[in-house]
């Protein structure tokens, strides 16, 4: 495996932008591993990791039988039969990178961790230090390499929940074709072991791109480096839109437009978007900060061998972490109760805090959790010849998700004791399932019932991409007691829709259906159509060739007055929910 970059030649594309950078826009060295998800999850190729229904990254053999970034999982499987799935871990993703942040901190503290996987650097300082811009990516490179080459530290709590978070929107590096190179060049050479690739250019944005594509992008040249980009690499798709339709489609055409009419027309938004076009930094480099270690613990020698003393400890320890976090001003979004055994037994569980549990409060999770483990028999003896507990080594509480503490509003009248049923409630069910066992129905966007609702672990805060209320041509009825389905399938099953004769029903490109539906076959059962309606057409993500799909959505009542939502798309159909 290689990480040294290598100098662009002059670009022979012309552009007529303005000022391509200016000595104000800082230099910044990118280092990019590419599938990063894939490499936090164990697997063999070709292996794609999912999320949100679709795909988030996959390996270079996935990508080789035709499978991409955003594809939905059914077609993925479609084009690769024997693609291994992996459900996101963005835990693994953060603590298997740690090393690489590790080993560029080397050069300089101030490193910027962008999202696991991707890191940035300034180049100022450390240029000069090291002896220029090329030796420094090429010693960066060489000390990446080492660290990716080490295997991975094994997890140190198996059993944690782990809750996920939500990454920045718009970044640039999850296009999933952000680099103007041709796709059988990215593809040629599939790597099974991790790798990385450095870039160098004026600003983050296009430093990023410049990593994505391994190279150093001389000072003063990065406009010339972005011109022959797509618009839509900027990071807005309204944008995009827009400036496509007005004959802009490339990044260095975006950038040859006067500063002051791109204010002037597309607002601060459009400014934003000229100046990365342009070569300039919207924003410095914010370097990570080190959160300070409030973790609390108490270790047994001898191992304790019983679990009531542990709730003793609880105690003390919730006290001394209400303390540590009140002394810094700070307070948790979840704490982590962790236990060790003498025999190398761990567990571990996340409970949400969000600054609202005492002392006592957080002592009588901490009994709750020990009492679902035993019922559990997580730490009984259950191993043949060894038998019996071990005892207990180690307690500790980790504050999890700082942040600084704005204080609490409490209810007037006794609005705040009903509230605390339910959380105890709620918390004696999390002490057995899990943080992320217990979850709530929020509404969601989308034209699908399966698609406008989303299911929240309890007490976590949730934003929905889309915004369930805006407008969504081909959506169902509005959501009713007596219109909304009673069932609906996690993943639509398919099904048969026959005539009279027994020939297929089609849809064409219109709505126009080829017959009168008269059965129904789901699961080799024949339902014969006593009613229909449809159907309702859907265009989605007309402008994203990956993304695209037509479908069109039926209504049918079969027999016993039950009814059925049936979606039709590609020519197959498909059994989505049903109708009381």
């Amino acid at each position: 495996m290689s990480t040294t970059p290598t100098t662009p030649t002059t670009p022979t594309t012309p552009t007529t932008s303005t000022t391509p950078g200016d000595g104000r826009t800082p230099r910044v060295l990118v280092v990019w591993c590419p599938d990063w998800p894939v490499v936090a999850v164990t697997g063999d190729d070709p292996v794609a990791v999912t999320e949100g229904g679709r795909i988030l990254a996959c390996s270079a053999g996935a990508r080789a039988a035709g499978v991409r970034q955003g594809q939905r999982l059914k077609l993925a499987q479609r084009l690769c039969p024997e693609l291994e799935l992996r459900d996101r871990d963005p835990e693994a993703e953060a603590r298997r990178f740690e090393p690489v942040v590790a080993a560029v901190e080397a050069f300089t503290p101030r490193v910027e961790v962008i999202r696991p996987g991707l890191c940035a650097i300034p180049v100022k300082g450390p240029g000069r230090y090291f002896g220029g811009e090329e030796a420094l990516a090429a010693m960066v490179g060489a000390a990446v390499t080492e660290a990716l080459e080490r295997p991975p530290v094994p997890d140190a709590v198996p059993g944690a929940v782990t809750v996920p978070g939500t990454e920045t929107a718009n970044d640039p590096d999850t296009d999933p074709n952000p680099t103007p190179q041709p796709e059988a060049e990215a593809e040629a050479a599939p790597r099974t072991t991790p790798h990385a690739q450095i870039g160098v250019a004026d600003g983050l944005f296009a430093a990023v791109l410049a990593a994505r594509a391994g190279v150093l992008v001389p000072a003063g040249r990065t406009a010339e480096f972005l011109a022959p980009y797509p618009v839509g690499t900027l990071g807005d798709e309204a944008l995009a839109e827009l400036l496509g339709r007005l004959g802009l489609p490339t990044v260095g055409a975006f950038a040859a437009l006067p500063p002051e009419a791109v204010a002037d027309r597309f607002g601060p938004a459009g400014t934003v978007a000229h100046r990365l076009a342009r070569g300039l930094q919207p924003r410095p480099l914010v370097p990570r900060d080190e959160e300070p270690d409030l973790a609390v613990e108490q270790r047994f020698d001898p191992p304790e061998p019983l679990a009531e003393p542990l709730v003793f400890v609880a105690r003390t320890l919730a006290e001394q972490l209400h303390q540590r976090l009140a002394g810094a001003g700070l307070t948790c979004r979840r704490v982590a109760v962790e236990v060790a055994c003498a025999d190398g037994r761990t567990a571990s569980r996340l409970w949400r805090h969000e600054g609202r549990l005492s002392a006592t409060a957080l002592a009588e999770r901490v009994r709750w959790q020990l009492q679902a483990w035993q019922g559990m028999g997580t730490f009984t003896g259950d191993r043949g010849d060894r038998g019996g507990q071990a005892g207990f080594t180690l307690l500790r509480l980790a504050p999890d998700g700082l942040s600084p503490d704005q204080g609490r509003q409490l209810a007037l009248w006794g609005q705040a004791v009903a509230d605390d049923r339910v959380e105890r409630a709620v918390a004696r069910v999390q002490a057995v399932l899990g943080h992320a066992g217990l979850r709530r129905i929020e509404p969601a966007g989308g034209r699908g019932p399966g698609e406008q609702q989303v299911r929240v672990p309890w007490g976590e805060p949730y934003e929905a991409a889309a915004p369930a209320e805006a407008p969504w041509p081909g959506r169902l009825a509005e959501r009713s007691a007596d219109l909304w389905p009673a069932v609906v399938l996690r993943e639509p099953a398919p099904v048969r829709v026959l005539d009279e004769e027994g020939r297929p029903v089609t849809v064409d490109g219109r709505a126009g259906v080829s017959a009168r539906p008269a059965l129904v076959v789901v699961r080799g059962r024949e339902e014969r159509v006593a009613g229909w309606t449809g159907p309702w057409p859907a265009v989605e993500y007309w402008w994203d060739q990956s993304l695209a799909r037509r479908r069109a959505r039926f209504q049918m009542v079969v027999g016993g007055g039950r009814a059925l939502l049936l979606t039709v798309e590609g020519g197959a159909w498909y059994l989505e929910a049903g109708y009381d």
